[in-house]
């Protein structure tokens, strides 16, 4: 089956590369020092691998989309798995680290997603997720030319959206959909994989947060 990212690498990696490399340092900050080995989930294009490195680990790379793995490839010279996140090819207790950066909007499973990382988690190992804040950033979030932010009621509408009329033409969204995990679906993830939440914020500046962090542990 053809990942909904496959056809869209190189447009993907110029449009998304700007962003992971701003955001690069932050992330590295929000994982911090570590050893052992990391998994990332949803690499993509590889844009956040060496951010991963750059804390100590040996990181290790797993997409869905060959597409992209084919650019992630030619970037960074860290070991990269084709598998679905939710049937991770890897031993339990395999990682001392996981990331799951920006994914939750391109899995149709994110409860599977969780359960499959702590899985593969050593005892006492961390799992990072930062990515999309579900509340303020989603298919039911109209964002206005005059800077504000209506959330319409299809906030309750988990699961996959192919579109919403005020995505604009061409973006990610556009041309791939979004899932969209309301909150309480998004922290019960972690409590029903048994994963103990040590922390969550909401990192950048802007009055309404676009992005959210959990970090946990098995």
């Amino acid at each position: 089956m053809t990942a909904r990212y496959d056809g869209h690498a190189e447009w993907y990696d110029d449009f998304n590369g700007p962003f992971a490399a701003a955001n690069a340092a932050r992330t590295a900050d929000l994982l911090g020092p570590g050893e052992g080995l990391c998994l990332d989930i949803g690499c993509g294009t590889g844009l956040y691998l060496d951010a991963i490195r750059s804390t100590g680990r040996t990181v290790v790379g797993v997409d869905r989309s060959a597409d992209q793995l084919r650019l992630a490839r030619r970037r960074d010279r860290a070991p990269l798995v084709q598998a679905d996140a939710t049937t991770l090819p890897f031993a339990t207790g395999a990682f001392a680290a996981v990331t799951a950066l920006w994914v939750s909007t391109d899995v149709g499973d994110f409860a599977g997603l969780v359960r499959e990382a702590a899985r593969v988690l050593l005892p006492g190992g961390l799992l990072l997720f930062y990515g999309v804040h579900p509340c303020f950033n989603g298919p039911h979030v109209e964002r206005r030319q005059d800077g504000a932010v209506v959330v319409h009621p299809t906030y309750r509408t988990g699961g996959w959206h192919e579109r919403a009329p005020w995505w604009p033409e061409g973006s990610v969204r556009d041309r791939v959909g979004m899932s969209h995990v309301p909150l309480p679906d998004l922290i019960n993830a972690f409590v029903d994989a048994g994963l103990s939440i040590d922390r969550v914020s909401e990192p950048h500046d802007s009055p309404i947060p676009p992005a959210l962090v959990i970090k946990a542990f098995r």
